[in-house]
């Protein structure tokens, strides 16, 4: 019997002639749902199989030296499976071209590699810890100059910019205190000024907003969040249609190696489908918990995009689709209030990161975001009251039965 694989592969081609080819859709673009399920994959040709299959390989077989299908030589460079999900997230974001990484941060490092010594980056003052990290104690001795500036405030904003201004950074919402950033206008001045825009859009998702459509160079997440949703991989993409600025993006992905595993690449492909359906979800389920805890006698403030009430929910309503499944609230009695409501909660779970199916809380200060300077959080209002809260895909009602059980 000689080569069976061979034998295989021209059998599958003769049987499974199924494939999702999403470009022939010029004249009705499809829609979110289809793409999420269908962008980047099509059965497999040997065997049909519907799902795109784990490619557990480091390196490929050359018909001759330097001679490979498309770019797969060596699974740092390029895999397969994550060709597939990279596709499909590109997809989604209305982007033409995606690029994984191992996480978040390491997809928010490879954007700041863009720059060299002495290139200066406004940064949006309330970022995830790990973000304010990264640049303020690690790139910035390394030569980077950051300005934290509040992006919210335009007059602040454009006096930020300097000649050597190269990099704009924005996260909206913001994370914790759910500020809202104008990303058109934002990335307008950047672009008039020279600067790349990037958005970390982890809290909207693609589902709720497509930042590259407002005007943005570059869109980031840490699909460890929503893109994932059932808290068990770890991983970030870039998402970017301007050309040059993707080519060095994946030299940079490249020559670092921070690539994710083909196993998280394949569970990442497999949440995207049920994405939209969940943020649905979650949106409603906030958006009931947040209105409820607006009038509960133990919380001194509710901060929820979707409430009227909100500094900029008029710009959330013009940027996105809905307000997302994160709740901010300010407890009255401080921390010894919060930290009775953290430990008697009893469907919440009290843990770091955000974006499950299942609910969790925390206490910004002490955890996700005890990195940043006592001084930066009390400037932004990161104090012993504030609670954040992701809210899941439960049922609403036993949800806020569960906080109503747990304030005081």
């Amino acid at each position: 019997m000689t080569d069976p694989a061979g034998l295989s592969r021209k059998r599958g081609a003769l049987l499974f002639t199924h494939h999702t080819d999403l470009s022939m859709h010029t004249d009705r673009p499809l829609k979110f749902n289809t793409r999420a399920v269908h962008a980047g994959q099509s059965p497999d040709p040997a065997t049909g199989a519907i799902m795109t299959p784990i490619y557990q390989t480091s390196t490929f077989v050359q018909k001759s030296p330097g001679v490979f299908v498309e770019d797969y030589d060596y699974s740092r460079g390029a895999n397969p499976t994550r060709t597939a999900f990279q596709d499909n997230i590109a997809s989604l974001e209305n982007a033409k071209h995606g690029l994984a990484f191992s996480s978040g941060v390491a997809a928010t490092g490879a954007v700041i590699h863009l720059l060299s010594a002495g290139d200066h980056v406004i940064l949006c003052d309330d970022v995830y810890g790990g973000t304010n990290r990264l640049y303020n104690r690690v790139f910035a001795q390394l030569g980077i100059e950051i300005s934290m500036v509040d992006l919210t405030d335009e007059a602040a904003y454009r006096a930020a910019f300097r000649d050597s201004t190269k990099l704009v950074w924005i996260e909206t919402p913001t994370n914790p205190t759910l500020k809202i950033v104008d990303i058109e206008k934002a990335a307008s001045i950047a672009r008039e000024r020279g600067a790349i825009c990037a958005v970390d859009n982890t809290f909207a998702t693609p589902y709720l907003q497509n930042p590259l459509d407002m005007g943005a160079h570059i869109v980031c997440h840490s699909t460890t969040k929503y893109i994932g949703g059932h808290s068990d991989a770890i991983g970030g993409v870039l998402c970017a249609n301007d050309e040059e600025i993707y080519q060095r993006l994946k030299f940079i992905q490249l020559s670092e190696g921070a690539v994710p595993g083909i196993q998280e690449c394949f569970l990442f492909l497999r949440s995207t489908k049920t994405l939209g359906l969940r943020m649905e979800r979650h949106c409603a389920n906030a958006a009931k918990i947040a209105d409820h805890l607006a009038s509960h006698p133990a919380v001194d403030r509710v901060v929820y995009p979707g409430m009227a009430s909100h500094p900029q929910h008029a710009i959330a309503k013009k940027q996105m689709r809905d307000f997302g499944g994160m709740i901010t609230i300010f407890l009255k009695g401080g921390l010894a209030a919060a930290k009775t409501m953290l430990e008697r909660v009893e469907i919440f779970a009290l843990a770091e990161s955000l974006g499950g199916v299942e609910s969790l809380i925390e206490h910004p200060a002490i955890m996700t975001h005890a990195s940043v300077p006592a001084d930066q959080r009390a400037k932004l209002g990161i104090d012993d009251a504030l609670v954040r809260l992701s809210v899941g895909i439960e049922d609403a009602d036993d949800l806020i039965a569960d906080l109503d059980g747990a304030l005081v």
